[in-house]
């Protein structure tokens, strides 16, 4: 565990591959349904909704989604430049993913 308590993967084989960027954002998207929004649909939750204005996502919700993101996709976020914009919406959460997961080998 780091100084943040964030549990990071350290071996990428353990990290979800983040190739499919639809594959990203499903998981996600039942991820934040699953933990904020108990009893919700997850197809209602679209890609540009807005997480953190609308209260889904509040300053500890933001901490465990980080954590999750960190341990799922073995993303080190000690070390990413991120701020409150790149957890907002789905599509900017893909995409910070996306530009961080450590790469596979091929």
């Amino acid at each position: 565990m780091s100084e943040t308590g964030v549990t990071q993967v350290t071996d990428a084989s353990d990290a979800s591959d983040v190739s499919d960027v639809s594959d990203v954002t499903a998981e996600i998207r039942d991820h934040i349904v699953t933990q904020f929004l108990a009893g919700e649909d997850s197809s209602d939750l679209t890609d540009d909704y807005d997480l953190i204005d609308s209260g889904v996502i509040d300053s500890l919700g933001l901490v465990r989604l980080i954590s999750h993101i960190a341990s799922r996709y073995g993303l080190p976020m000690d070390d990413i430049d991120f701020g409150p914009d790149d957890f907002r919406t789905l599509a900017a959460i893909t995409r910070l993913i996306r530009e961080n997961a450590p790469a596979t080998a091929a």
